[in-house]
């Protein structure tokens, strides 16, 4: 079964673990990208969706933690405020893709799919 980690401010954590789950999926959540990386969960996360903007490290550092230590899952970034340098970072160091709030459930859905990569 897929495991979707999610790291944001607690109601997107809410509404993103219901949108999993209503996906046969298990969610897990965490309030911030410190919480995660001392999780150790990363190693066994099918998907990492994650804010960019938190208080303590942002969304982009913590990714680009796991990817120094080769230990990055497949990543969804969500942000209110994306701005071009923001996807090229995002993007360019790995992520699937950046989604501005507030998105259609379809399309998280449509990116958690290609995440795991089921059809």
């Amino acid at each position: 079964m897929p495991i979707i980690s999610i790291v944001d401010d607690q109601a997107v954590r809410l509404a993103l673990g219901s949108l999993v789950r209503s996906m046969d999926w298990e969610a897990r959540m965490f309030e911030s990208a410190e919480a995660f990386l001392a999780s150790g969960e990363a190693v066994d996360t099918s998907c990492l969706i994650s804010d960019v903007r938190m208080p303590g490290m942002s969304g982009v550092e913590m990714h680009e933690r796991l990817v120094a230590q080769g230990q990055a899952p497949a990543t969804i970034f969500i942000s209110a405020y994306p701005t071009p340098s923001l996807q090229a970072r995002a993007t360019g160091n790995g992520a699937l893709v950046l989604l501005q709030k507030p998105y259609q459930a379809s399309v998280m859905t449509h990116w958690l799919s290609v995440a795991v990569d089921s059809p």
